[in-house]
């Protein structure tokens, strides 16, 4: 039986996670004015039928790293076997299959130059029957990161999202290190960022007292945020496509501004190569698609030129489930 459409509670809910994807239920139902269990039941379920996760996230910028957009182009018979290994490592965060299966799309955040060199120069490289390998550094994000699309459907009030957001100071300067307990239990967020204190606690070999006080230190300087992760077909999101435009310097900062206010997009950001701006944008149908290029990205000026590649399956998200 094919499940029921998330519904507007539902929305709300997704809103509320993502401005703090470990606010505690309790605190949730209350700025919803419903109860406890209505939001657990609704996590639940949206957990179930739209794959819902909380994922911690790094800034990558704040600790001194770049961040990478790699294109590999290869045979259709050998694109699903490469997404795959790509999505098993745990410095990509995006892998994807696009234009027709000969391409696979990654998102990589190596965590040294010799990870990346090696990933990059050899490991690709050397891989059979990749017919081409074109990286693309992440020089300034538009959209993304800490925000993400169900910040745009505006499902929270605005004193609902005042009242969910926590009261962290700004980001401190970069570039930050994390020692060997701070990895540790950013590890285990990767995996599950509603771990509680205890299992926290249990995974880290920290006290509960430890993990609160890193916690709160890695929230609080920026380094560490929640993204929602969701199947994006029961939100209305039949269609994802990812866009490279070619924008000249004096326009870029405008464009990626204008940009980062549309629906569609998903991420927006400035990278090296000749196609300078890379978005990610979605929508219920290749119609609508048609409407948003010819429309709003048309009426952009300063885009000189637009490639568009409809992504066929997404390998990986922030997370790897390979089950799903």
């Amino acid at each position: 039986m094919q499940s029921p459409p998330p519904d507007a509670l539902d929305l709300k809910l997704l809103h509320a996670l993502q401005v703090d994807g470990r606010a505690p239920f309790s605190r949730i139902a209350e700025v919803l004015g419903v109860s406890d269990q209505t939001v657990a039941r609704r996590f639940r379920r949206l957990r179930a039928t739209a794959g819902l996760r909380i994922v911690g996230m790094t800034d990558e910028s704040l600790l001194g790293r770049q961040s990478w957009i790699v294109r590999l182009r290869c045979p259709p018979d050998v694109a699903g076997q490469l997404a795959n290994a790509l999505a098993r490592r745990s410095d990509t965060s995006h892998v994807d299959l696009i234009s027709g299966g000969t391409e696979v799309l990654c998102a990589m955040r190596p965590r040294s130059r010799q990870a990346r060199d090696e990933l990059l120069f050899d490991r690709l490289q050397r891989t059979p029957q990749v017919v081409s390998v074109t990286a693309h550094c992440l020089l300034h994000t538009f959209y993304g990161g800490p925000l993400g699309w169900l910040d745009k459907t505006q499902a929270l009030a605005p004193d609902q999202e005042a009242a969910l957001r926590p009261p962290y100071s700004e980001p401190a300067p970069a570039p930050l290190t994390l020692d060997g307990a701070d990895e540790a239990l950013l590890a285990v967020l990767r995996r599950d960022g509603r771990a509680t204190f205890g299992e926290l606690q249990t995974s880290t070999g920290q006290s509960e007292s430890a993990v609160k006080r890193r916690l709160e230190r890695l929230r609080s300087t920026g380094i560490l945020y929640f993204k929602v992760q969701h199947d994006r077909e029961p939100l209305g999101h039949g269609i994802s496509a990812m866009l490279w435009l070619s924008v000249p310097p004096s326009a870029l900062d405008a464009v990626g501004r204008k940009l980062a206010t549309h629906h569609e997009v998903r991420f927006a950001g400035a990278t090296t190569g000749q196609a300078n701006v890379v978005a990610t944008v979605a929508g219920p149908s290749t119609g609508e698609l048609y409407t948003y290029l010819s429309e709003k990205i048309g009426g952009l000026d300063g885009v000189q030129a637009v490639e568009t590649a409809l992504t066929l399956r997404h390998v990986k998200q922030l997370a790897y489930e390979p089950s799903r």
